[in-house]
């Protein structure tokens, strides 16, 4: 996993970013990528149940 924290309090899933990290490029070029579990992986203290995370933002336009 890229930048992303996950924890389990009582019955509620805590999934934590750092927003001022960035990782490079996605696949295509079009997003800047914050974080990713890099697909699906296990919830702590629940491995039946999974999540797959992407947080990016749009890759800002050459201003030229």
């Amino acid at each position: 996993m890229k930048n992303i924290e996950m924890k389990v309090e009582g019955d509620k899933l805590i999934i934590t970013v750092d927003l001022t990290q960035e990782y490079g490029f996605s696949a295509s070029g079009k997003s800047i990528t914050i974080a990713s579990t890099d697909g699906n992986v296990s919830i702590p203290e629940h491995e039946h149940i999974k999540a797959g995370v992407n947080i990016y933002r749009p890759r800002s336009k050459d201003p030229r």
